[in-house]
């Protein structure tokens, strides 16, 4: 159990304890400082310790912000300050050079001595927190807004903050910081008014964000289920559960910022149940058309890979200027100057037809028109969306003068998925000095694979030429660091590479049931890139070596499906080899996955960008 330590007298009158109870606190009172590093070395050393200043007014939620999110080793709001277990000895030293200063045997809810604490908060909470941050313990201080958090140092001051406190509604307060501040148009206006109460029935029922999570993965099965059925009752229902699944799924980040409940597993299960979600969606759909006697499954792949193709130009992009320097650009101050006009902010949300706006459009369609019809509106506004992002993107890239990092190449490099022939390459062959050079040759191979896949005879020699090439050019591009104005591209380059392949070898072999095995092929690929975006999200690095070297990297597993192909030419074969592959890939990938995002070492992290 967490300890919170009163660093003082209890205020007579005060609910300060029966506050810090509330939120899973036991809570003890120590009468000087002396008393406070004692009763911080017995507190269980595996659990989360509290230090709060007695004469503390102010929202129970601005102490729930300052004392129980688990993302921060470290945290303080005025008055309060909390560490987790890895912070402990900070804590202590922080502790101990402040009991000098104060003077052991002093009342420590007293601000005597307070004249060279260089802060507005000069309780002993806070006075430990600016020297945990001098010892290089990061300390977050998280915004409270309308919130009152207050230290008062008289019975006037203290019945003006109370008076503050009774002015704001704080369960109003925390119902608002629920929903994210950024969202699409149709989540914001459609979903987000209601679901946010949603979510704080799951709290007062003690339901999890995981379960929540899980519970709109089920929907949208039984969504794709129904849509597989491939009748109009099915069809329908299939819309209304696709909806329902939306709103458990906002509901779930809500309910996480409600109650602050954010873990290491839901940072798994949030950004990956989202794309598992759609794409069975999308395999649900094709079997559905099927049934009808209407092949679909090359649509459904092709909206599957322009996808992930989106997804991946934004996290490259994301990656090679998150922490550029010198950093200027004509194109981003005219976009900022287009956010100050209301509507244009709504209108270009709508555009790049995020997740809200996409999963809307399907279960419309899905209900009242064919599969077919769906995945042709799909493929042409995502098509819309990633013209209108990524010459953004590229405009903002030619346009600005910055300087990429090391991280940021060390971001794209992982990014790029390289397995080792590519890495071979980039070791011992040439290596071109022009700053457009990677993504230029990563654009030739990937340009000679795609168009030998949709122009060469099926199963040819010249398809395994291509893709020996495509590797040698993927070497190329990745043997210097990618620092280059351009060089973001090249991860996406490499997405479109393989996936556009697989799906074109796959349409053309005219194998039975080639088509469903190469979209569990890209499925399992797809989601080993989205892991490694998300682990670099979660600042823990990509995914290790041995995993992509196992699986073969991009071009590695190209080669592998171009000499498949040429082995089971005109033969089922091809199918039972692809789906051996996606299964290799799948259980390889998945296992890793799993043991990360349940190993202690993830990050506790919960997704707070751009709607996907």
């Amino acid at each position: 159990m967490s300890t919170a330590i009163l660093t003082g007298a209890p205020v007579p009158g005060s609910s300060l304890e029966d506050d810090l109870r509330s939120l899973g606190f036991d809570v003890q009172a120590a009468a000087d400082v002396t008393e406070a590093a004692e009763l911080l070395a017995a507190a269980p050393a595996d659990a989360r310790v509290a230090l709060v200043d007695p004469r503390f007014v102010g929202h129970v939620h601005a102490l729930r912000l300052g004392l129980t999110d688990p993302r921060f080793t470290a945290v303080t709001v005025p008055g309060a300050l909390t560490a987790q277990p890895e912070a402990r000895a900070a804590l202590v030293q922080a502790l101990r050079s402040t009991a000098a200063a104060v003077g052991a045997g002093v009342p420590v809810g007293r601000a005597g001595g307070a004249d060279t604490v260089p802060v507005t908060d000069r309780t002993v909470p806070g006075r430990i927190a600016v020297a945990l941050e001098a010892e290089g313990t990061a300390v977050q201080r998280p915004e409270l807004g309308s919130l009152v958090a207050a230290v008062p140092a008289d019975q006037a001051a203290r019945a003006t903050a109370q008076s503050a406190v009774a002015a704001v509604d704080d369960e109003a307060v925390r119902l608002r910081s629920a929903v994210k501040a950024r969202d699409g148009f149709f989540t914001t206006f459609f979903i987000s008014p209601y679901s946010r109460y949603i979510a704080r029935w799951c709290a007062r029922r003690g339901l999890t964000p995981n379960q929540v999570t899980t519970a709109s993965l089920l929907t949208a099965l039984i969504a794709a289920g129904c849509a597989a059925t491939g009748s109009r009752g099915g069809y329908i229902a299939a819309g209304l559960l696709l909806l329902f699944s939306f709103v458990l799924d906002c509901t779930d980040g809500q309910l996480a910022r409600y109650s602050l409940q954010y873990s290491t597993m839901g940072a798994w299960l949030d950004a990956t149940f989202d794309r598992a979600k759609e794409y069975a969606y999308y395999a649900g759909l094709a079997l559905g058309a099927a049934r009808n006697g209407d092949d679909v499954w090359a649509l459904a792949l092709g909206a599957m890979v322009l996808q992930t193709c989106r997804h991946v130009v934004d996290f490259s992009f994301n990656e090679a200027n998150h922490d550029a320097v010198a950093n200027s650009s004509p194109t981003a101050a005219l976009s900022d100057k287009l956010d100050s006009v209301g509507w244009t902010v709504w209108l270009r949300r709508m555009i790049v037809l995020p997740i809200g706006e996409r999963w809307a459009m399907i279960a419309v369609l899905t209900a009242v028109t064919t599969p077919r019809i769906v995945f042709y509106a799909l493929l042409i506004g995502c098509a819309v969306a990633a013209c209108y992002t990524t010459a953004g993107r590229l405009l903002r890239s030619l346009t600005r003068k910055a300087q990429r990092t090391d991280r940021a190449a060390g971001a794209l490099a992982d990014l790029a998925d390289s397995g080792p022939l590519a890495q071979f390459v980039a070791a011992r062959g040439p290596r071109i000095g022009s700053g457009w050079a990677a993504p230029a040759a990563a654009l030739v191979g990937a340009l000679a694979l795609v168009a030998a896949a949709l122009t060469q005879p099926f199963g040819s020699r010249q398809m395994i030429v291509a893709a020996v090439f495509y590797a040698v050019c993927s070497g190329v591009a990745v043997a210097r660091p990618l620092k280059g104005a351009l060089d973001w591209l090249v991860p996406p380059i490499f997405r479109a590479a393989e996936y556009c392949t697989i799906l074109a070898l796959a349409a053309r072999s005219d194998v039975d049931q080639a088509l469903p095995a190469a979209f569990g092929l890209i499925s399992a690929i797809a989601y080993h890139h989205y892991d490694t975006v998300y682990r670099i999200r979660g600042g823990t690095g990509a995914p290790p070596q041995w995993l992509v070297r196992t699986i073969g990297g991009h071009e590695g597993r190209t080669l592998v499906v171009a000499v498949l192909a040429a082995v089971f030419t005109q033969h089922s074969g091809f199918t039972v080899a692809l789906t051996a592959l996606a299964v290799v890939v799948a259980l390889v990938v998945l296992v890793e996955s799993i043991r990360f995002w349940v190993s202690s070492g993830a990050p506790a992290v919960h997704d707070e960008g751009e709607p996907a």
